[in-house]
């Protein structure tokens, strides 16, 4: 028992030393120094080469497959002329490529990084739709390459691109607009390079996106495979669904125009002697509102269709232009209605110089001719009597007894006018706004 002791004392004590002996190598050990050599060795001449493509799914010889996903961090605006849309977005890329496998020193290197995207072999992916693009250099260039140790590579980079969106304009500006983005491969087939979307999450918004005039509603992915002649090429694209803000365009179209056109519709209760009043209130309300619609007509593309806001503007102009015919009407029926007055009074004095003569005639004729002056109506035949009982005026409806009430066509067209022009553009206003907004929900569904 005695001699035990003191064995188990020297083991422990070696035991302690080995210990700490190999804490100190550890903490000797330079990680970035081995990552350099770890580079070294699975990157160097001979034992690396970036022009071949990685094997297929468990060292196959199939196609070598890329999962993508992006993170959308802005768009910038949205261009109804030109039809683009501008994006900037984090662009992800991962695959295996069995040659980068290393020693990860017993789970102290998690993965390695770099930052020259030559050094590997990378997906020949592009923007099919783009029309501008360019990486972010500042302050250094935006973009890693990691190596982990089984030999996975994730490839980041920040890039902005400007890309086409062809858009429908019929329903505008109650419309929604579809943008993609589409990406495939320039060069390797689908026999060599197959692109997927990564499981999960594959696309992700910031969430304070703001856009001034649209407001994203919803984003979907598919693939967009292409046959060419020379080869069938993977295709990836995410649909990004746009719904237009119809409050800007609220204030500053069409309450403007309803304005407008019920300013037009004073003149109808202006005196019809006040010519300069109601032609400069008529003309002015017309050119304001042609001036309205051709800003409106310069900020979108010259397409061949009828637009929404076209049929507004184009009836609202119309009873504008009504309007300013309809006093043309009341001055030409005013005009009338004096001639009328002026005929009728020069056809009265005629007749009463014709009675005149009459009875002058009859002052002048033998003194001793007497006339025996009967009565019109109580010596009239009888027949003429029971046919002037049986004659009633005839009855009129209350449309007709309210209108009589004005005794000149003028005025009447003035009362009418009243009545109809506001009535017409409300029932325009009804069939509006239920034909586009339940047709922007058809076509939703």
């Amino acid at each position: 028992m005695d001699i035990s002791r003191p064995s188990c004392a020297i083991l422990l004590l070696v035991a302690f030393c080995l210990l700490h002996l190999a804490t100190c190598m550890n903490a000797k050990i330079n990680f970035r120094e081995k990552e350099k050599q770890i580079l070294d060795q699975i990157l160097g001449p001979g034992r690396y080469d970036a022009r071949i493509r990685p094997s297929g799914i468990n060292g196959t010889d199939g196609p070598a497959v890329v999962s993508v996903n992006i993170f959308v961090r802005s768009i910038s605006k949205i261009d109804d002329v030109t039809m683009e849309y501008s994006v900037q977005l984090t662009f992800r890329e991962q695959w295996l490529d069995e040659r980068l496998k290393f020693n990860n020193l017993g789970g102290r290197l998690k993965y390695l990084t770099l930052t020259e995207a030559n050094r590997v072999w990378m997906p020949d992916l592009f923007f099919s739709n783009e029309k501008e693009g360019h990486f972010h250099n500042i302050i250094m260039p935006n973009v890693y390459i990691r190596i982990f140790p089984n030999g996975n590579v994730l490839y980041s980079i920040r890039i902005s691109l400007t890309l086409s969106c062809p858009m429908n304009l019929k329903l505008y500006p109650l419309d929604k607009q579809t943008c993609s983005l589409r990406m495939a491969s320039y060069g390797w087939t689908t026999d060599d390079l197959v692109f997927l979307w990564k499981e999960g999450d594959p696309v992700q918004v910031v969430k304070n996106l703001h856009l001034p005039r649209f407001t994203l509603e919803k984003f979907l992915t598919d693939y967009c495979n292409s046959k060419t002649n020379t080869g069938e090429y993977s295709c990836l694209k995410v649909d990004l669904l746009f719904k237009r803000e119809f409050s800007y365009y609220l204030i500053q179209i069409y309450i403007p125009c309803c304005m407008l056109v019920i300013v037009s519709w004073v003149s109808f209760w202006l005196d019809q002697g006040a010519v300069p009043a109601r032609v400069s209130l008529g003309v002015t309300t017309l050119l304001t509102m042609a001036t309205q619609s051709s800003g409106i007509n310069a900020s979108l593309p010259p397409v061949s269709y009828t637009k929404a806001i076209d049929v507004w503007t184009g009836v609202c102009l119309t009873f504008v232009f009504g309007a300013l015919l309809e006093f043309a009407l009341v001055n030409y029926a005013s005009r009338s209605d004096m001639h009328r007055e002026n005929m009728k009074k020069t056809r009265r004095e005629m007749e009463a110089a014709a009675s005149m003569d009459a009875a002058s005639d009859l002052l002048d004729t033998d003194s001793n001719t007497t006339f025996a002056m009967k009565p019109l109506v109580r010596g009239a035949d009888p027949k003429i009597r029971q046919c002037e009982i049986h004659m009633s005026p005839p009855r009129k409806n209350c449309c007709r007894l309210w209108i009589s009430k004005f005794p000149t066509r003028s005025k009447r067209i003035d009362v009418i006018s009243r009545i109809t022009f506001p009535l017409v553009f409300a029932l325009f206003n009804v069939i509006y706004w239920s034909t586009y907004l339940f047709r922007d929900e058809e076509e939703e569904k």
